[in-house]
């Protein structure tokens, strides 16, 4: 038997990897002789760059950067040598979760750090860059990430605007003159999975402000401020759209990337499932294994085993889904092309205990044996 295993992280518990060792060892009790790939899986969240990384023979930096409140942070980010390409998310250093519930104010927040994330790649050789935008803390429409990288964005007296949305509200020209040389050499996949535009009642501000601790004058002014900047960026560049799909996402990251970089959004699945060559394992296999921490009618929208068995139903190959927990809803999944799904706690315990990771490693491997003892007696 060939069997191809891509689970999803079991997020506090188990890495994509370590799920899918895990697995692994439970078809091996079976069958010593089964051919195993073990591939890893993200969803350009939380996790891509450990996934990508680890599975694909890449190495973990650990750079200083500027966090979310202009406090230094250590952000890990992950190198794969022989592509060149580095994988990095955003929330490294720029996320929500950097910032204390009584500190978190947008107009105050950047994403300085995540320039210089790149900026420390490119000095490494990276020229290819996958990013993960997901938790971010920042409404700045990118332009902290820009002025790491060289661009200008000054007031009228021509001095840099301050970090932060409240840099926009002084914006009166951008420069590009000290721009890193080597950026114009670089491409980026944006790891984006919605679709908000920039501006309006469905653009970054209106949406995803308040979460971000901004109040209703707060959402207004920088709604306005974005507009203005989209504007004077277009006078610039041809690729500034601030209509676009995606051009809103991580307080309006997805139009800085695409305005002044050279880069596409895509979903993160998507991006993973490319980047990981995971058709090609798959095309062969007998049987696939996926799965998450937990699975549920979220799972079915979209989420990372989904597009595992997507790949598989292209090849009419059946798919077996693990996760720590199930959901009644979860059913869903089934119309999704995941054939059967089993939740592998196995027997009553505290959240806390089947986090574990020694705990879900053995839930883990002893539910995916005795599910292929069934497959195997079934195939006498």
């Amino acid at each position: 038997m060939k069997a191809v295993i891509a689970i999803d992280s079991f997020k506090g518990s188990l890495s994509s990897m370590e799920a899918g060792k895990a697995a692994a060892e439970g078809i091996w009790r079976v069958d010593k002789d089964a051919k195993i790939a073990i591939r890893p899986l993200a969803d350009g969240g939380e996790g891509t760059v450990e996934a990508l990384t680890g599975g694909m023979n890449g190495e973990i930096q650990t750079v200083t950067v500027t966090g979310p409140l202009g406090e230094p942070v250590k952000c890990e980010y992950g190198i794969i040598e022989n592509s060149h390409t580095a994988v990095i998310e955003m929330s490294g250093a720029a996320g929500i979760t950097l910032v204390p519930a009584e500190k978190r104010n947008p107009l105050y927040t950047t994403t300085y750090g995540v320039g210089e994330v790149i900026k420390d790649a490119i000095a490494k050789g990276c020229r290819r860059f996958i990013v993960g935008i997901g938790g971010s803390a920042t409404n700045d429409g990118g332009i902290g990430m820009l002025q790491a990288l060289g661009y200008g964005f000054l007031d009228k007296d021509g001095n840099n605007v301050p970090f932060g949305a409240r840099g926009l509200e002084v914006l009166d020209q951008i420069t590009d003159q000290n721009v890193l040389p080597e950026l114009s050499e670089c491409e980026f996949k944006i790891a984006c999975d919605v679709t908000n535009i920039l501006c309006g009642e469905n653009g970054c501000s209106a949406v995803y402000g308040p979460q971000k601790g901004a109040d209703t004058e707060m959402i207004q002014s920088m709604d306005q401020w974005l507009g203005a900047y989209a504007l004077l960026a277009g006078e610039l560049y041809e690729k500034a759209v601030p209509n676009q799909p995606g051009t809103g996402a991580a307080g309006g990251m997805g139009f800085a990337f695409l305005t002044f970089t050279n880069a596409v959004l895509e979903s993160g699945i998507s991006i993973v499932l490319e980047e990981t060559e995971l058709e090609k394992y798959i095309r062969d296999a007998d049987i696939v294994i996926t799965g998450e921490g937990r699975l549920d009618g979220q799972t079915a929208m979209g989420k990372a085993p989904v597009g595992v068995a997507s790949l598989a139903k292209k090849y009419c190959i059946p798919v077996i889904a693990f996760a720590g927990g199930v959901t009644r809803d979860a059913v869903a999944c089934n119309e999704k092309g995941i054939d059967a799904f089993f939740p592998v706690v196995r027997g009553v315990s505290t959240l806390e205990e089947a986090m574990k990771p020694e705990t879900a490693k053995v839930n883990v491997t002893d539910t995916v044996e005795q599910v292929f003892r069934l497959i195997y007696n079934c195939r006498r």
